[in-house]
């Protein structure tokens, strides 16, 4: 009983002691960006470059093509507000996904390091995906500002939508980062899962065109609540959605502890794969 107990503590132990590994963290995250960019002519550029041109892409063909339009607005500016909205959160969390994949594999002269935390690997990853996001945020207010002549003060809800964004995307790249240790296509398969994972989040369409058979299914969807409030917020001037976003908290909870848990459980036979 008394080393079932300790084996839990030592289970769990690293992770409370991941806030005092910030600055760690922090180094590996810069690592991350200065690494992605470096010689580059646009550098941090492309972290804007990219969504602009996949905003372009569906505002031509959603907006103009297919004449969706959020709200009563039948503005493409309008459309292109919604659509940059809703693609900042989920790149970020893409991104963070498809990279943790890789990560211990790609650092495997570090697996073997009794002494490296290696969960700080995927919350590094997260965090520069999440300044990748940030960036984007600044852009999309100035064209809210340049385009709309107005900020809503919901704005400052910002961070209480955030938060839970981080940390179920801390328990998410735990999860896959230690599924790419053991099964390398991995890798391939987050790609399709996270492509029809967007696809079924109203993100490029407005949940009101939605068929009433699968609202349900929409709504189930735990990143539709997430969108949803991020576009209250800066776009609609409206406090969020406050079930909505109790949902995603919870949903953010089970994956943080769950992935943690996985990754923790299984990283001691990370040497022995790799």
């Amino acid at each position: 009983m008394i080393s079932a107990q300790v084996a839990r503590r030592a289970v769990w132990r690293p992770l409370w002691e991941l806030p005092r590994r910030f600055d760690l963290i922090f180094s590996l995250a810069r690592r991350e960006l200065t690494a992605r960019y470096r010689g580059s002519i646009l550098g941090i550029m492309w972290a804007l470059v990219t969504p602009m041109v996949m905003i372009a892409i569906f505002t031509v063909i959603f907006a103009g093509i297919f004449k969706a339009k959020f709200g009563a607005s039948s503005s493409q500016w309008d459309y292109a507000l919604y659509l940059f909205c809703g693609l900042l959160p989920w790149n970020a969390f893409q991104e963070s996904l498809q990279l943790s994949s890789s990560t211990i594999v790609a650092h495997a002269n570090l697996v073997k390091r009794v002494v490296f935390p290696l969960e700080t690997l995927p919350v590094s990853l997260s965090l520069a995906a999440v300044v990748n996001q940030l960036f984007g945020t600044i852009v999309l207010i100035v064209a809210v500002i340049l385009l709309r002549r107005e900020m809503h003060v919901t704005i400052i809800y910002l961070p209480l939508i955030l938060i839970p964004q981080l940390i179920a995307t801390f328990g998410a790249a735990w999860l896959v980062a230690s599924l790419g240790v053991f099964v390398r296509d991995i890798v391939q398969g987050i790609a399709l899962v996270l492509m029809a994972w967007m696809y079924l989040t109203p993100i490029i369409y407005p949940e009101s065109i939605v068929p009433a058979p699968y609202r349900a299914a929409i709504n189930l969807n735990p990143f539709t609540p997430l969108v949803r409030n991020y576009r209250r917020i800066i776009l609609d001037g409206l406090s969020p959605d406050w079930p909505g976003l109790a949902y995603f908290a919870a949903f953010a909870l089970v994956s943080f502890v769950f992935g943690y848990w996985w990754f923790a459980r299984t990283r001691k036979n990370f040497a022995d794969v790799i």
